[in-house]
């Protein structure tokens, strides 16, 4: 069977960033808007998130050269860019020279008006979108000016056609955010809705967590097989403590 897929697959959650902290302080304070100066897409990596992401690139650089990504494909957002960046710095990648590709289409998901609210918040401001979230789930619900699931999912077929056609037989890293994680394995295991809300339930995507996939010629019809999920050992490893937060406005579930 002809190979239409890269050789390996990493997908990698940006680390801790300025905004997930922001988001812990915010739900203490039972407030309802998030303390973000930045636009999202500016928000920083925190110290700790720097860490993590320097932890991951020590990791990669311990392993066997052809056990190394020899491309990254990046979120536009500075967080993913400088997660990137410092995993590529540490020696992560086969050769220091490998491919940087920025993304648009590996974007957080859009929140519109959610954007920087709390649980409480979009209750109190906006109870008839907590309403029609209520009705019709985080899957499909698409807040005004913002993204559903589904509507990220409909970028990420494009990124899966592209890492197709131009990185076949390679080894390439995603690094990205959570919902794009948890789409990624949406489309790549063929899984429904519940089955995907089901794995997004049992706990947040780790900072610099690793979900990785590798193609299996004889498995799930020449396919790519999910070999690693969440997998933290990268940041364990190198000192750095695992965090888990959901992105700011991922508060309302």
């Amino acid at each position: 069977m002809d190979q239409r897929w890269p050789e390996t697959l990493w997908i990698v959650r940006h680390g801790q960033s300025a905004g997930n902290v922001a988001r812990d302080a915010a739900d203490a304070a039972g407030l309802g808007r998030i303390d973000i100066a930045d636009r999202d897409m500016d928000v920083p990596l925190s110290a700790l998130g720097q860490d993590q992401a320097r932890a991951l690139g020590r990791w990669f650089a311990q392993q066997p050269q052809d056990e190394r990504p020899q491309t990254l494909l990046v979120s536009p957002y500075a967080r993913a860019i400088r997660t990137a960046e410092l995993m590529r710095e540490e020696g992560g990648l086969a050769k220091p020279d490998g491919l940087f590709c920025i993304d648009e289409r590996l974007r957080e998901k859009e929140f519109g008006i959610l954007d920087r609210l709390t649980g409480v918040g979009i209750r109190a401001e906006f109870p008839e979108q907590a309403e029609f979230r209520r009705l019709l789930g985080k899957f499909y619900h698409r807040p005004p000016g913002g993204e559903s699931w589904c509507d990220v999912i409909l970028r990420l077929r494009s990124v899966l056609d592209t890492i197709s056609l131009h990185h076949t037989g390679k080894r390439v890293m995603i690094v990205a955010h959570q919902v794009v994680v948890l789409c990624m394995r949406y489309l790549l295991d063929g899984l429904t809705e519940d089955q995907i809300l089901a794995i997004d339930l049992e706990a947040d995507v780790a900072n610099c967590g690793v979900t990785e996939y590798r193609f299996r010629p004889d498995e799930n019809d020449g396919g790519m097989v999910l070999t690693r999920w969440n997998f933290t050992a990268p940041v364990v490893e190198g000192g750095a403590p695992v965090t888990a937060q959901p992105d700011p406005a991922v508060a309302a579930r």
